[in-house]
């Protein structure tokens, strides 16, 4: 049996209990978690790879950008059958693959990174098919942006070299009025030594940022270190 006394100890020693602040842990756990979006500013990437490739071309890279702090819930490469035409077809396939990767990140813009031939669906998307309001950060690796003339050699069986070859439909509607429209921030980055886009001045576009990457092969750009930090530099920019 407790005393008065000791009754009103035991009763002075729970209300202090409960007045007591919770421990740092307890109050954390407590607390709502950030939604994804507010804790990074970044937009997801996604990749456009080149005729006769796939989605597989784009692992330096990607590598390089998880190991700058991205999630591969923010890296997306899309596969396409690169034979096609890229007014036609391909660049409103690749507005719906950006619809649906909005939708599933919730972010309001995308950053579009092509290498080759996936440089003129990207550009395509962005000039004339609403890109300019999705599109944040538009990238060109060793893009025949104004053509090349190593097309010709498959022009005659194969739309998509067509679409390559200069003075094409694609290359001149590209090319005409402003070169990089909208607010979309543009890149390029070209090789002396392209084996591939000929000539080397195929690539630069008005308005980008065109950065030489010295005495590289065509698809060296892929894996090229200083090439995979300039372009994780523009992203950030």
């Amino acid at each position: 049996m407790l005393t008065p006394r000791q009754k009103l100890l035991a009763l002075l020693t729970l209300c202090l209990t409960l007045l007591a602040p919770l421990p740092a842990q307890a109050a954390d756990r407590a607390a709502p978690e950030a939604p994804h979006r507010a804790a990074t500013a970044r937009n997801p990437v996604v990749f456009v790879h080149g005729y006769n490739a796939d989605p597989g071309v784009w692992g330096s890279l990607r590598e390089d950008l998880r190991a700058d702090g991205y999630t591969d819930a923010e890296l997306f490469s899309w596969g396409y059958d690169t034979h096609q035409s890229v007014n036609e077809v391909l660049s409103g396939r690749l507005a719906g693959y950006v619809d649906q990767v909005l939708r599933e990140t919730g972010a309001a813009r995308v950053d579009l990174v092509g290498h080759s031939f996936g440089s003129l669906v990207g550009r395509w998307y962005v000039k004339f098919g609403g890109g300019t309001a999705t599109v944040d950060h538009w990238v060109s690796l060793a893009g025949p942006n104004h053509g090349t003339s190593t097309a010709w050699a498959c022009a005659l069986w194969d739309q998509a070299c067509r679409d390559m070859t200069p003075g094409s439909y694609v290359a001149k509607n590209l090319a005409s009025g402003d070169e990089t429209p909208g607010a979309v921030k543009y890149a390029t980055f070209w090789s002396e030594c392209d084996e591939v886009v000929n000539p080397d001045s195929s690539v630069p576009l008005s308005g980008a940022l065109n950065t030489p990457a010295g005495c590289l092969k065509h698809n060296d750009l892929l894996g090229d270190d200083a090439t995979s930090a300039g372009v994780r530099a523009f992203l950030r920019s």
